[in-house]
């Protein structure tokens, strides 16, 4: 199957809970009014496209109605697609100029510092992360420097294995950022391209953890001084705007530079992207559409909302 034939597939239960109940409201009325826009903005809004875009394209909508006196039902769904796709576009570079760009910087190794909050799919989403890298044809080296809990180390070097990367562990209880420099100077020793820093799943209400992943990135700019060189966010799309105030905090107490979505397969809340787009400004440069260790892609905002559409 195709990236876009995946990525229909993985969005059904998000394509269905906002434009197939949208296309349902139009056809079933022969006058589309203002009270019928107020009830397409609460479909967009219920799955969770931000307030401001819902706003925004139901202001287009009432516009040409008011120019033109009236809204055929397929100029409704040709407007809502549009401005979707203009809000997600009108952001950063592609993230494919961005990917080719990254991974062919000269300065090695590239470090990614990971962090997310309990039940995202952190651990899951490295070992997907470390084996697109590897299938780039790079070095890659991880570090489980989530050493509050037990089996972390365990599953991320099951997820190492099916990569066919290397790993560098502790015993539970280490210290976290001794980890992440001991993986960072073998990286550099190694001659590692790309070294992933796992971090715990901490909460992002306790104070005492956002302060101990601060220390693993001070510890690690110490040794390289541009390192690290992204701190990728993981986030749950079936959170919906919870997410939103993880990210929020993360990004205050960290610096966050892109985010990971993953469970979009699972979720009638992908309309979360564009709530990430208008509140955080923070790119989303990776989506997770599955269990499978490639089901992890870069995320096209084009065949994104086409997907959402067909």
């Amino acid at each position: 199957m195709s990236v876009f034939g995946k990525l229909r597939e993985k969005l059904s239960r998000t394509r269905d809970d906002i434009v197939g109940k949208i296309q349902k409201l139009v056809v079933s009325r022969t006058r589309i009014d203002e009270g019928l826009l107020d009830e397409i903005e609460e479909i967009l809004i219920g799955g969770d496209v931000s307030i401001d875009l819902a706003e925004e394209i139901i202001d287009i909508l009432k516009s040409k109605m008011r120019q033109q006196g009236y809204i055929d039902t397929n100029e409704v769904l040709v407007v809502l697609k549009d401005t979707m796709a203009g809000f997600l576009l009108d952001s950063v570079s592609t993230n494919e100029k961005w990917f080719n760009q990254f991974v062919n910087n000269a300065e090695k190794p590239l470090v990614i510092l990971v962090a997310g909050v309990n039940g995202t799919g952190k651990t899951t989403t490295i070992g997907k992360l470390a084996n697109l890298f590897a299938k780039s044809g790079k070095k890659v080296l991880l570090a489980a420097a989530d050493t509050f809990r037990a089996a972390a180390g365990e599953q991320l070097e099951i997820w190492a294995e099916r990569a066919g990367v290397d790993i560098i562990r502790n015993q539970p209880g280490a210290d976290p950022a001794a980890v992440a420099f001991d993986s960072l100077t073998a990286a550099i020793s190694r001659g590692i391209e790309v070294l992933i820093v796992d971090t715990a799943g901490r909460l992002h209400t306790k104070v005492n953890l956002m302060q101990e992943i601060t220390k693993i990135r001070r510890v690690l700019a110490r040794k390289m001084e541009s390192a690290p060189h992204e701190i990728f966010l993981v986030l749950d799309a079936s959170t919906g705007q919870n997410g939103l105030v993880q990210a929020q905090q993360f990004t205050e107490a960290i610096g966050v530079t892109g985010l990971i979505l993953t469970k979009l397969d699972g979720t009638a809340k992908g309309g979360v992207v564009f709530s990430i787009r208008k509140q955080l400004d923070l790119p989303v440069r990776f989506i997770g559409l599955g269990e499978g260790i490639d089901d992890l892609e870069l995320f096209n905002p084009q065949q994104f909302v086409e997907a959402l559409f067909q």
